[in-house]
């Protein structure tokens, strides 16, 4: 009787652990919701704004720029950097299988990559996961920031790249890049590695024909566009990053305590198989005693 309570005991609580995790499923199913559509919305914006930064190349291209690329702080490629921004962001919270796994392999490689060609790496993190992560293993952080990647912030967001921009227009660093992990279905998520600065002139898909657009630059204001261009798109990039990490956050959820509902089940129906096993060997049992006593009275 004490082992058929003791299945009896596991299967309530497997049975309650079950319905918690169907109903963090739902939550995090409505929050993809609102998440997805933001995202999106976002997105569009966040589209226009590079092509509206192509565009502007493009003109500039056409003007006395020098044929190899565009000689602006921004766009200007170093090639042997000496300091460099790596920027992460993972989620505040966890139970979502491998999403912060895979953002924080990500950093670590590229981070011990440029390390082992000599080249000092100041690590910036946004989320409590990561940022433990890299505690625990006592790397030095320049930036850590809590409660940011749960509830994207444009101003809060600003700060931090701007921080970075200004140490990178000033020389002391060669190079930003940001890693997040992005959502691309309900099913299916994408680690991205954006080098935000220097921008990147070959992703702008530049062309020696100039836009059909009615915009035009005049020569002499180049830098100050561009580099206001720039600096809204580095910016934005990041508070884009930030809301498709938690679009993707919720759709790992979602996935994770799906799966884990699942595997509820399944053991919910072995135990019980198990307990009605214990049982019928209990009732057995019984009867041979009650037989056996009755033959003995014979």
């Amino acid at each position: 009787m004490a082992n058929l309570k003791e299945i009896k005991r596991k299967i309530a609580s497997v049975k309650g652990t079950q319905k918690t995790t169907r109903a963090m499923k739902l939550v995090s199913s409505a929050k993809l919701k609102r998440a997805e559509e933001i995202a999106t919305r976002s997105k569009v914006y966040a589209s226009k704004l590079t092509e509206l930064l192509t565009e502007i190349a493009q003109k500039m291209k056409s003007h006395d720029v020098d044929s190899s690329g565009i000689d602006n702080v921004f766009m200007r490629e170093n090639k042997n950097p000496k300091k460099i921004d790596i920027v992460f962001v993972t989620s505040d919270k966890g139970l979502c299988g491998g999403f912060n796994h895979q953002t924080i392999k990500e950093a670590n490689k590229i981070m011990q990559e440029y390390i082992n060609s000599g080249v000092e790496v100041r690590l910036s993190g946004v989320g409590k996961k990561g940022i433990a992560f890299f505690k625990y293993n006592q790397v030095e952080m320049l930036n850590q920031i809590d409660d940011l990647s749960s509830k994207p912030d444009y101003a809060r967001s600003k700060e931090l790249i701007d921080s970075l921009v200004e140490d990178y227009v000033a020389g002391e660093t060669d190079k930003i890049i940001l890693i997040h992990n992005g959502y691309v279905n309900m099913i299916m998520q994408k680690v991205y590695t954006q080098q935000l600065l220097p921008v990147d002139s070959s992703s702008l898909e530049l062309t020696e024909s100039v836009s059909m657009s009615e915009m035009d630059v005049e020569p002499d204001d180049d830098d100050t566009l561009l580099n206001a261009l720039v600096q809204k798109y580095v910016e934005y990039t990041m508070y884009y990053a930030l809301l498709d990490s938690l679009a993707a956050e919720h759709s790992a959820r979602m996935q994770a305590m799906d799966a884990a509902t699942n595997n509820a089940g399944d053991m919910v129906k072995k135990l019980s198989i198990k307990y009605n096993k214990a049982r019928q060997e209990a009732i057995t049992t019984e009867l041979i005693e009650i037989i056996s006593g009755m033959e003995s009275l014979k």
